[in-house]
This record gives C-alpha cells, structure tokens and sequence, in this order.
C-alpha cells in the first residue's frame, strides 16, 4: 500500500511539473514571436524601413496581426501577464498603421478630361500576350509596361498595338530593364527617372492639357541593395516634387507599399495613391501566387492632386508575378 501511494504522489507532483514547463514554453514562444513583430513596427513607428529583414517583411505588415495573434493565445494559455499586455500594444499599432497613409484630397475644380491607365509588369516579356488581350479588352488610353524585355515584348507590342497607340517613349533593353509608355495623347519625350531598370517618361497633350507621365520600376529591397532601392525611390521623389504645378501621373511597379518610409516620402509630395482613392488601398498586387489571398500592393497609380480617380480594378495576367492596374481618372481644372 505504501508504495502505491508513493507512486500516485509522485505521478500527482509531476503533472504540475510539466504545466508548468508547458507554461514556460508557450511564454518563451509568445516572447519570441512578439520580439520579431515588435522589431518590424517599432520601425514602422520610427518612420524608418530598417535593414534586413524589416524592409521585406514590412511589405506584409497587414499579415503581422497572424503571429501576434497567436502570441497572445500562447501568452494566455501560458498566463504570461506580460506578454498579454505587450500583445494587444503591438496589435493596436498594427491596427493603426493598416490604416491608409495621409489624408486625400478632392480637387475643387471642373473637370476636363477623363482617360484611362493600366500598368503591368509583365515580367521578363513573358506576359506580353496576355498584356495585349487585356489591353484590347479594356481599352486604356496610357499603358505603362515594366520589364519589358527588347527581344520579345517591345516588338510584339510595335506589331500588336501601333495602330492603336501611335505615341510611345520607351528604354530598350533585354531582360527586366526594358520599359514601355503606350499613349493614344500626343508626347513629348523627357528624361525620364536614371535607375537600374527603365523608368522613361513623358509629358502627354490630354485634349489640350499637359499631363506629365512617368513610369516607376526601382529595384526591389533585396538584402543586399537596399541602398539601391532607397536611391531609386529617392530619384521618384525628386521628380514628383521638381513640379508639383503641373498634373502628374506617376505609375508601375514600385516595388514598395505605404508600410515602406521610403514610398510614404513620395506620398508627401502631394501625390496620392489612386487605389486608395477608390477603396482600394489594401488589395495585394505581388506575388500572384498567393494574391488575392495573401501579398503586398507594389504595383501603384499615383495622381498629382489636380486629378480624382473614379474605378481601379486588379486585373489577373498568366505568365507573370504581378497583377496589372487599371484606374480611370479623371483631371479637373485649376479653381
């Protein structure tokens, strides 16, 4: 008798002793999950994009609230007071700053001409059939086309939509550097923006306005350059703010989304996204693999404040990793 007692103590004291050892690794992995989330947003906060990792996982920011709600299930079931509190800080902020970035603004004159924009990477020239379907079928008035490959897509497109779109600037080159601007408007030719891939541009005659156009294609935040991609999106930003009196479309692939500080620096020039214009401003554009589901909007039409927009729709095309943009807009006259 004396022995089973003893065992059934000792089998009593033990199922304490693992609760507790449970506890302590559910507290141990809400810690470190709340650690990694905390480093992402305390830059956020800082209005800083960080170094590596927080560039790339700040483009995800939205999908943060996953691991941070499960942190504070493990700090729950752990009875991690600490982690509790420290949990619904962090899911605050990140509640805060899913919350479109600036304020928009309306403009207050009459308006005097309405077209239509699509952008599209269409990565390595692979979608350049689908991009030509899309555009045949959606009728945009400026095309905006990154990656743009000067062996396949540039000819397709000089063969498919000349007749179509008579006016166009362009960076010829192989590979992703390759960049084209598609206009039904009248053109003439600009510097455009210097960077590592083609970023040409134009002012267009929009039924008698002037309309500068410049395509956006900087190089990703890749872990080693993100120098590069903050120079990059500095040189867009420079050009936005060079003239703020003339109306300004400034559209492609980004490679960055309002969570990045560097693209915030372009918002504050006075430009606004036309996604967010037509509530929209969280719908993911990159990786297609995962979108609609899961991913980031890079992929951006941005209006100088003499515009409005009226309609964006994601447009899904085969053979490439991003989603095309199509925005109406609409350009009002100074009051």
């Amino acid at each position: 008798m004396d022995t089973a007692a003893a065992e059934v103590t000792t089998a009593g004291n033990a199922r304490p002793g693992r609760r507790r050892t449970g506890r302590r690794a559910a507290a141990w992995c809400a810690g470190l999950l709340l650690a990694g989330v905390s480093a992402v947003v305390g830059c956020r906060t800082a209005d800083t994009d960080g170094i590596t990792p927080v560039p790339q996982l700040l483009a995800f920011l939205p999908w943060l609230l996953a691991p941070t709600a499960a942190a504070l299930l493990l700090a729950l079931l752990a009875r991690f007071r600490t982690g509790l509190v420290w949990g619904v800080v962090v899911l605050g902020l990140l509640a805060w700053f899913i919350e479109p970035y600036g304020r928009t603004h309306d403009p207050s004159g009459a308006p005097v001409a309405s077209f239509r924009v699509l952008t599209a990477n269409v990565e390595f020239g692979r979608a350049t059939d689908a991009l030509v379907a899309a555009v045949r079928r959606e009728r945009p008035d400026v095309v905006f086309v990154e990656e743009c490959d000067s062996a396949h897509c540039d000819p397709v497109l000089r063969r498919e939509l000349a007749a179509a779109y008579p006016h166009r600037q362009a960076v010829e080159s192989p590979g992703s550097a390759g960049s084209v601007l598609l206009s039904r408007f009248p053109l003439t030719a600009t510097a455009g923006v210097p960077g590592t891939m083609g970023m040409p541009g134009a002012v267009a005659d929009v039924r008698g306005h002037r309309v500068r156009l410049q395509l956006a294609h900087p190089m990703p935040p890749l872990p080693h350059q993100l120098g590069l991609w903050r120079r990059e999106l500095g040189a867009l930003r420079d050009f936005a703010a060079a003239d703020r009196a003339t109306p300004t479309v400034l559209a492609g692939d980004f490679n960055a989304s309002q969570d990045h500080a560097a693209f915030r620096r372009l918002l504050d020039t006075g430009l606004q996204d036309a996604a967010r214009l037509t509530d929209e401003p969280r719908t993911p554009s990159w990786p297609t693999r995962t979108t609609p589901l899961i991913g980031a909007q890079i992929d951006h039409v941005l209006l100088s404040r003499d515009f409005s927009a009226t309609a964006t729709r994601f447009l899904d095309l085969p053979h490439t990793d991003h989603r095309a943009l199509l925005t109406d807009v609409t350009l009002h006259a100074h009051h």
